[in-house]
Formats: structure tokens, sequence, C-alpha cells
């Protein structure tokens, strides 16, 4: 048993996405055996870190090399736990750094931006469905209008491996998408947004255009900019009110720890509180 067997059993038995069975093995490129020992597994760290990586982007290896070493040891049946006695390697402490977001004026900005146009409307609708929904791009760009009920105002979703959920949107997005139905004649079974020979858009056009509008309407987008539009409206959730269980659902997260990571507050929202609760003020 080897690298490929395991990535046939994550494809054809586990269904999971190809960018996954991608990130396998570019993962398990760092390693210079599919039978790792403790020591293989330390090494290929300290190649990672000598090529550069950040910890962050070794511990995306690590999870995938770790899976890999359980299942060459138990197999896909048994579940991994601190009993398992096969290698593993622990993740490396990241740094807990302010997660990029647009700014309420920027946000503004955006959504006030008057498009012009097929390709701009959709342009307009894309960034307007991340905004209000916090789904992924991938997620987005997969939506068909069928998996639309402007009815309840709510899309259902294809997330990561290959789960899905249905999330809810507010009335001014079912207005444009309803707009936009309409005005270009999409069919239930299309893609909402698709290029002109109806297939799905590629991330990377997206991103071009989301950064060119940006520069257009006089600002840098923020880094990982589509993804930015997620820590936003995490964090505009929470700062509203919203519920840190009911995140986790919207956001499609499995782990509580995860959806924390983005509700970090601003030093404007910690100065707000402060200054309400503290015991100087009056």
């Amino acid at each position: 048993m080897g690298f490929s067997e395991f990535i046939r059993e994550r494809q054809f038995l586990s269904n999971v996405s190809p960018s996954t069975l991608e990130w396998y093995k570019h993962s398990f490129k760092w390693l210079d055996t599919d039978a790792p020992t403790q020591d293989d597994l330390k090494t290929a760290v300290l190649k990672m870190r000598a090529k550069g990586l950040r910890a962050t982007g070794c511990n995306s290896a690590i999870r995938a090399i770790n899976a890999y070493a359980h299942w060459a040891s138990a197999g896909s049946e048994v579940k991994c736990s601190p009993a398992c006695k096969h290698p593993r390697i622990a993740q490396l402490k990241e740094p807990q750094n302010i997660l990029p977001t647009f700014t309420d004026k920027q946000i503004r900005s955006l959504v006030e931006w008057k498009p012009k146009g097929r390709l701009e409307r959709r342009l307009h609708l894309i960034l307007l469905f991340l905004f209000d929904t916090g789904a992924r791009i991938g997620e987005v760009l997969k939506v068909r209008v069928s998996d639309i009920n402007l009815d309840d105002l709510l899309v259902t979703l294809d997330g990561k491996g290959s789960k899905q959920r249905v999330v809810p949107f507010s009335f001014e997005l079912r207005k444009a998408i309803h707009r936009y139905v309409v005005d270009f004649s999409r069919k239930p079974e299309a893609f909402l947004f698709a290029t002109s020979a109806e297939t799905a858009l590629h991330r990377r056009n997206v991103l071009r255009y989301v950064k060119r509008l940006c520069l257009s309407l006089g600002f840098n987008a923020p880094a990982r900019t589509l993804h930015a539009t997620r820590h936003t409206f995490a964090t505009g959730y929470l700062r509203r009110g919203g519920n840190v269980f009911c995140l986790q659902k919207v956001m499609g997260h499995s782990d509580l720890e995860t959806t924390k990571r983005y509700a970090h507050m601003t030093t404007a929202d910690l100065q707000a509180v402060h200054e309400r609760l503290s015991l100087l003020s009056r």
C-alpha cells in the first residue's frame, strides 16, 4: 500500500473533492518514502521550513501526512485516536494574526457600485452573495439557480467534503438575484454565475475582476481578497449580536475553534465595549 492507493480510496470510497486530492498529492511530495518513520515525518517538516513555508502551510501538509500515516497503519475503518501507535507529527504553533477584512466604507462602495452590462452585473451579484452569506467563493461559483429558494430566502451550498448546508440570505439579496435571473434568463439547471459557454467561473478570474474593481473605486483590495469577504461576514455577524454557534452552522465549520478564529474583535470594538463597561464611566 502506498500514496496512490490512499488517494484512490479517498477518491472512490470517501468521495473527496478534486481539490482535496490535489492537496494530498502536493503534501506527499515532502515525504521521501511511502512508509514513513517518525524521523521521516520530522525530516519532511524540516524540509518545508527550509523552503520557507509558513506555519500555516506546514500545518496543512502535516494534516494530510498524519492522515496517511494513520491509514497506512490502521486502515480507513478505524478512527484515529491518541492511542494509535503510528508515526505522527505535531502541528506547528501558528501566529494569531488579525484576519484581513473589508472596511465598512469599502463594503458600501462595492454594494452601492452601479454595474453596467451582464459581466458587471454578474460580478456585483457575486460580491453581494459573498458578503451576505459568508460562503466560500468555491461554494458560490457552484450554485445553480435551482439551489436558491427565493420564497424562504435560503440557498443550498455544496461545502467542503461534499457536505451540503442550507444558509439564509437577506431580502435585499433576494431582489438582486431575482432581477439577475429574470434579466438574463437564467434556467433552473444553470449555474447562477456562468461563463458565456455556461460553464462555471474560475475563482482566479473572479479574483482578478474584484481586485480591478476595488482599484477603480479608489482602494486596494485586502489580502486574501475573496476569503476576506468571509472574514468580514463573520466579524460583522458577531459584532451585530449573532451567536457563535449559529455562525458555525452558517459558515459550515465542523470545529467551533475554526469559527472562533474569524471572531476577532477590532481595536475599535474593544474600545467601545470598554467605554460602556468601565467602572470609571458614568
